[in-house]
């Protein structure tokens, strides 16, 4: 028997009733790797989004979300309910997939580190790995791509493969010779910044992606729109930091990346200044499924927008609303509609 009460009762945070969640969702028994059972010590229903990376934990008065870890270190945080009070004060933005349409480049990255790390140079992902290697930290792509394919290789050896590839690829882009395409701006993104920055509205670029990968992409595409100095347009910039490598200092790093909050939080609070009062003018735009709920643990409304793998990974009852472009989602983030 379902522990849900009446049909229309509004989940915490979700603000929405369940039958709003289904099919995305799915009910289970047990979440939280075993912490949590539907129907004891107040648990009313224990969800799980299609792709099933997170579970959310649902008592009468608040939902917890369990992120789960390929790397060992699962994370709870509270889903609060967003509440978009347009216009914007503030827009966060996604980098890959939302800014600039790099991401198939990127998982071609990490189809010829595995090709390599298990010496097959035929090796391809299938359709199936996409929402897998897309939206997360490196080191969970590689996890789970040893996981699948080759089980009892090294991580580690497979991010030494991954940074050579990267380093090589990135200077050969730099220097005009790369992948053809690998970095395309998103239709419309010149406009759309520079509508928001005339409006007055302050503009975050966030990326779970490490500088020296992220870096490169953003001065491409600024080159190629003829933007000038992404540090002159953007208000903040937040990258997952610096690889720990051999004689290099890291920070933040792989653990701490989309789907947890801290880069939302980290560009809003510090970046932009905004404290948690002006949450409900802040809305934060994503194609992936790790980068949505990002926004959303850390308090924002969230945008999705067309092209990644919001609706593959069942997320998509988490935004507020999806768009087929940057464009169509401007007269909901300046108050016009």
């Amino acid at each position: 028997m379902r522990a849900m009460g009446d049909a229309g009762w509004i989940l915490p945070g979700f603000g929405l009733p369940l039958s709003a969640l289904l099919p995305d969702f799915t009910e289970v028994e047990y979440g939280g790797e075993g912490m949590y059972r539907r129907g004891e010590e107040g648990v009313l229903a224990i969800l799980t989004p299609r792709d099933r990376k997170t579970d959310f934990i649902v008592y009468r008065d608040k939902t917890l979300c369990f992120v789960k870890s390929s790397m060992g270190y699962p994370a709870l945080y509270p889903l609060h309910e967003a509440r978009y009070e347009g216009p914007a004060e503030a827009v966060l933005m996604d980098l890959d997939g939302t800014s600039v349409h790099s991401e198939e480049f990127w998982m071609w990255i990490i189809e010829q580190t595995i090709a390599r790390l298990m010496g097959s140079p035929s090796f391809l992902l299938e359709e199936s790995d996409v929402p897998h290697v897309s939206g997360h930290s490196v080191s969970e792509h590689l996890q789970y791509c040893i996981d699948k394919y080759c089980p009892g290789l090294s991580v580690e050896e497979a991010r030494q493969h991954y940074f050579q590839i990267t380093h090589y690829e990135m200077n050969e882009i730099m220097c005009g010779r790369g992948r053809a395409g690998a970095f395309t701006p998103a239709p419309g993104l010149k406009e759309f910044l520079l509508t928001l920055k005339d409006r007055g509205v302050k503009i975050g670029l966030v990326t779970s992606g490490l500088y020296e990968k992220a870096w490169p992409e953003v001065l491409s595409a600024f080159k190629t729109l003829g933007l000038g100095d992404p540090l002159e347009l953007y208000d903040g910039i937040i990258t997952a930091g610096q690889a720990i490598r051999k004689g290099q200092a890291g920070t933040l790093g792989e653990l701490a990346p989309k789907p947890h909050p801290w880069l939302y939080a980290e560009t809003a609070r510090v970046g932009l200044g905004l404290d948690a009062a002006s949450r409900s003018r802040v809305i934060g735009i994503e194609d992936s499924s790790a980068g949505l709920l990002s926004i959303r643990l850390a308090g924002f409304t969230a945008f999705g927008i067309a092209g990644g793998n919001i609706a593959q990974s069942g997320v998509g009852p988490l935004a507020k609303a999806q768009y087929g472009s940057l464009l169509e989602m401007l007269p909901a983030i300046l108050g016009e509609e």
